[in-house]
């Protein structure tokens, strides 16, 4: 999959079928658009993109406007959605930049700039709530009758439903919020992860007797915070089991930076204490424990940690009983 940054590159394909979302999560709404997309690409014989956002166009607005804290949690950091649409069988992606010059375009320079001009589109499909151009004065409508003028074909894809909810990223939000990784794991059609490459820290794990793998979230709010039991992938032949934290460490650290702690159960000795560093891993948060908590005293942390790891310990234990 080529990813672009922008329009002005000369690896853009000259035609392509094209989608338009933030796509954050990638969850089985956005899976379903994305097999027809790619089924349309193939049969038109010309490219599936990705036309997507940073930031989040509500971020942006929210921004300006002095409230950041009303913009939407992020499900998925950059890299996390760019290797589900991957996955997913799309050939290309654009990332706009979502700017005050970009948000104030009409809907007929979008269409003429953007969609024509930039992607060279001969299918579109988008979303049944999709809104585009200034003020979101563009509508379906008007996309389907500038498809029509410009030579280019459109569809609209209604939402999808799970049991009879329907499937968005503001759902799979709402039940990471709640702490219900069951029901994000039934919307995004596989467990709720973050990936990343392990960074150092400052080494206060092993000062506890704990040492972790440090994973940044490229993003100031994610959706999901608190105490987890994981999986992690990336550093043996298989998944290991541990329990992480996500969040700001209120009892040593509270600089506002997102961080994933995570501490593996089962530490492979072939690693030794040095080699999960710049590794690339994959933890899947299975099961959440509690929220993050500020402890009075490192002491106090350290009998938190272990009861976490305990708990945790349990969870596992009762998932292969149950097998």
């Amino acid at each position: 999959m080529q990813v672009f940054r922008g329009l002005r590159h000369p690896g853009i394909a000259p035609a392509c079928a094209l989608t338009i979302g933030n796509f954050d999560g990638v969850h089985r709404g956005h899976q379903a658009m994305l097999a027809l997309l790619t089924n349309e690409a193939r049969h038109r014989g010309v490219p599936s993109c990705v036309l997507s956002f940073e930031p989040h166009p509500r971020d942006f607005f929210a921004a300006r406007a002095g409230t950041p804290e009303q913009a939407p949690r992020r499900v998925a950091t950059l890299r996390d959605k760019l290797s589900e649409l991957e996955r997913c069988g799309i050939d290309q992606v654009v990332v706009m930049r979502f700017d005050a010059r970009f948000a104030g375009q009409s809907p007929q320079a979008f269409i003429d700039d953007v969609l024509v001009g930039g992607l060279h589109a001969r299918y579109v499909l988008v979303g049944d709530d999709f809104r585009f151009g200034a003020r979101r004065a563009g509508d379906y409508a008007m996309l389907d009758a500038a498809g029509a003028a410009a030579g280019f074909d459109v569809a609209r894809m209604m939402s999808y439903e799970v049991h009879g909810l329907r499937v968005s990223s503001s759902a799979v939000r709402q039940a990471l919020a709640d702490g219900d990784m069951a029901q994000a794991a039934t919307l995004l059609g596989r467990p709720y992860s973050i990936s990343g490459h392990v960074l150092h820290g400052r080494k206060l794990g092993r000062e506890l007797g704990t040492p972790t793998l440090n994973l940044r979230f490229g993003h100031a709010r994610p959706a999901a915070q608190g105490i987890f039991a994981v999986r992690v992938d990336g550093l043996a032949e298989g998944p290991l089991p541990g329990v992480a934290s996500l969040g700001v460490r209120p009892t040593v650290e509270n600089d506002g930076r997102q961080l994933l702690e995570v501490y593996c159960l089962q530490w492979p000795e072939a690693l030794g204490r040095e080699g999960a560093y710049g590794r690339c891993v994959k933890v899947d948060l299975l099961h959440k424990l509690h929220d993050e908590r500020k402890y009075a005293s490192l002491e106090a942390l350290r009998e938190g940690i272990a009861q976490d790891i305990a708990d945790a310990r349990a969870w596992f234990a009762a998932r292969e009983g149950a097998r």
